[in-house]
């Protein structure tokens, strides 16, 4: 795990435009110049099959051709959206509302380890921290600042997605639904 404040060359640029940047990110994998073009894809845990496609062919192209996808390694569009990026042959970074060292949901352990292959783990939490309910509001701040835009598949009117989403808004960036 490396620790990257604002004044390294390698946090990211975008991030660092929004009010609350974190001022120390931990970082296991990589993150590359070519992030700088990311999307983050969020949604509901319990997506519909449609959903689901929808999520798997946007994130997907976009990957192949050369967005980053960002998302929360959640089950459901979150985990969609990673696979895709890889399964494309992409980069995706996942952001934890945790330490690195604890992988939330524990069933998305593989997929976590595939994405330190082609991308990178992110939290603003040290190592330990476990996974609490007001992190993960702090933890969507980080995908919709260091992205572009975020895109929504499928939410719940009190949902995580539509807080980055909103934060998003707040953040000068395009949210896509």
């Amino acid at each position: 795990v490396k620790a990257l404040t604002w004044d390294d060359g390698a946090y990211p640029a975008r991030l660092k435009e929004i009010y609350d940047a974190p001022p120390l990110l931990y970082i296991r994998g990589s993150l590359a110049p070519e992030d700088e073009w990311s999307m983050a894809v969020v949604g509901t845990r319990r997506p519909t099959i449609y959903g689901r496609e929808v999520a798997e062919g946007i994130a997907g192209d976009l990957a192949r051709s050369g967005v980053t996808i960002v998302s929360g390694l959640a089950r459901g569009i979150d985990a969609v959206a990673h696979r895709s990026a890889l399964d494309a042959g992409g980069r995706t970074i996942a952001v934890f509302a945790c330490g690195l060292d604890i992988v939330y949901p524990a069933e998305n352990l593989r997929l976590a380890q595939a994405i330190l292959e082609r991308g990178a783990l992110v939290s603003d939490y040290p190592l330990g921290t476990r996974p609490k309910a007001e992190h993960f509001p702090r933890r969507n701040r980080i995908m919709s600042g260091m992205s572009l835009g975020t895109l929504v598949v499928e939410a719940g009117q009190d949902s995580g997605a539509l807080i980055t989403a909103r934060l998003a808004l707040e953040q000068n960036r395009e949210v896509f639904a």
